[in-house]
C-alpha cells in the first residue's frame, strides 16, 4: 500500500448540458484529468473500482472501495497503487460492466472545487458534482454551468451505475 486515506464523502450530482470546454479550461485554478475507471467484482454493500489517472504527464493508479451512508454521502477508502497491482486487479474486473473514460474538470469556484466530468459516451451532457463538508452545506454553482437537473438521489447517475453496459445510452 502506497498511500492511503479514509473518510466519509458528501458530495451533490447534477445533470447539466455540454459545458463550453474552452471557457471552462480558461477559469483561474482549473485542473484537468483524464481518467479511466473500472469497476470490479464487490459485494452489493459496496463499490470497488481501479482508476488510472493522466494529469500533467504523469499516470498514477488508485483503488477505492465506497459504502453508501446515504444518497448524498458515502464512506470512502481510497490508496494509490502500483501499476502492477492495478494490472492486477484488473483481473476482477466486473464483466457486466464496461471501463468508463471521462476527463475531470476541477473548477474552483467560491470556496468550493466543482468537478465536471466529460464523459466519451454522452456528446450533449455532462455531469456536475460538488463535495461539501455536510448534506446542508450550501453553495453557489458557477452561471456558466447550466443544469438540466439534481441527480444527486437518481442512482442511476452514479459511476457504477453508468458503468453497466451501455445503460448511458437509455438514461436522458
Amino acid at each position: 500500500m502506497l498511500n492511503s486515506k479514509t473518510c466519509v464523502e458528501t458530495e451533490r450530482k447534477f445533470l447539466i448540458k455540454m459545458p463550453d470546454i474552452s471557457l471552462i479550461e480558461s477559469q483561474n485554478g482549473i485542473r484537468a484529468k483524464r481518467i479511466i475507471q473500472t469497476y470490479l467484482k464487490s459485494s452489493k454493500s459496496s463499490s470497488t473500482r481501479v482508476r488510472k489517472t493522466y494529469e500533467n504527464g504523469i499516470v498514477t493508479y488508485t483503488h477505492t472501495v465506497k459504502r453508501r451512508i446515504s444518497a448524498m454521502s458515502s464512506f470512502e477508502n481510497e490508496r494509490k497503487i502500483s501499476s502492477d497491482e492495478y494490472d492486477k486487479l484488473l483481473l476482477l474486473s466486473d464483466p457486466l460492466r464496461d471501463p468508463i473514460s471521462k476527463t475531470r474538470y476541477a473548477i474552483p469556484y467560491d470556496s468550493h472545487i466543482f468537478e465536471v466530468d466529460i464523459y466519451d459516451f454522452w456528446n450533449d451532457r455532462a455531469i456536475l458534482e460538488v463535495e461539501l463538508l455536510n448534506e446542508k452545506e450550501n453553495f453557489v454553482i458557477p452561471s456558466y454551468i447550466d443544469v438540466i437537473k439534481e441527480v444527486t438521489e437518481d442512482y442511476r447517475y452514479k459511476n457504477s451505475n453508468l458503468a453497466y453496459n451501455h445503460i448511458f445510452e437509455v438514461i436522458k
